[in-house]
């Protein structure tokens, strides 16, 4: 077994409710900071249509492999955007992260 690329995705709500101005502003301006970080690859904002879930919201995002994974954990852009906008903004949050199975 070979494992591939890494499907790195959070499901949140934030504390702006949803389809609020305030989310929409979140949304946006988190797609342009996190996309930007070398590595980040497929960059997706998405929005839940489930009834099956209560999470509003998730970020999909793609690495090549487990290197470009942690480095994308540990580059300032994305420590400091959890610290100054995760934590404040985000109310509850569930991360997954796959590798393809080749």
């Amino acid at each position: 077994m070979t494992l591939g690329n890494i499907q790195h995705m959070v499901i949140f709500n934030l504390h702006a409710g949803k389809d609020t101005q305030e989310a929409e502003q979140f949304l946006t301006s988190s797609a342009e900071e996190l996309a930007a970080i070398p590595g980040v690859e497929e960059f997706r904002v998405l929005r839940q249509v489930s009834v099956k879930t209560d999470f509003d919201y998730g970020f999909s995002m793609v690495f090549a492999n487990q290197a470009a994974y942690d480095a994308y954990n540990i580059h300032p852009v994305h420590t400091q955007y959890v610290a100054e906008r995760w934590m404040k903004e985000v109310s509850r949050f569930q991360e997954i992260d796959f590798a393809a199975f080749e």
